[in-house]
């Protein structure tokens, strides 16, 4: 992880926070005292983990964690104090959130930051997983406007189409997506 956001009210506990992530080799740490303050920097900039101190000022922690949880900014992990930790723990997870109980300690933290770091690899790889799956499902949507454009410009059936595609792809020695948009392009175009 690269960045991270500090939402906490008290100045001393950003600090330390602060100090622990830079430690664990986050480059950009940022901290803001309220929700308010962390929306207005969302809109300007995304961050792979964001670290609440609860409670804040001016809204739930929970809340602000859900948010952030929905709309999928990255790794979120809420502090609470111990005796509400089981609780809040409970209701959090089943979202994602990483929940640690305070008073902090740094080996807490840091397992907790790992286990941020972990979801948050596998967030990206999973990204770039359904990033592939959608491009499969593009191309096979231009390769069958392709075939339906030589089915009815051309007359061929579409086993006639789809061979016909295959075999331009290997005689051209390119993908059969390049093919299906150089035949668009000249029918469609």
């Amino acid at each position: 992880m690269d960045s991270a956001l500090i939402v906490s009210a008290a100045d001393a506990a950003s600090a330390k926070l602060t100090e622990m992530l830079t430690q664990a080799s986050i480059a950009r740490v940022s901290a803001v005292n309220t929700a308010g303050e962390a929306r207005r920097l969302l809109a300007l900039s995304d961050f792979d983990l964001y670290v609440i101190n609860s409670p804040i000022a001016d809204e739930a922690a929970e809340k602000l964690a859900h948010d952030l949880t929905d709309r999928m900014a990255g790794e979120v992990m809420v502090l609470v104090k111990e005796d509400k930790f089981y609780e809040a723990s409970d209701r959090m997870s089943a979202y994602g959130i990483i929940t640690v109980s305070k008073p902090l300690n740094r080996m807490s933290f840091w397992s907790a930051l790992k286990m941020a770091e972990a979801s948050h690899n596998r967030f990206i790889m999973m990204r770039r997983e359904n990033m592939k799956l959608q491009q499969k499902i593009e191309d096979i949507k231009i390769i069958n406007r392709a075939k339906l454009v030589l089915v009815s410009r051309l007359s061929m059936t579409e086993p006639e189409a789809h061979k016909y595609i295959e075999k331009q792809a290997m005689d051209m020695r390119v993908t059969r997506r390049a093919v299906a948009d150089g035949i668009l392009k000249v029918h469609e175009g």
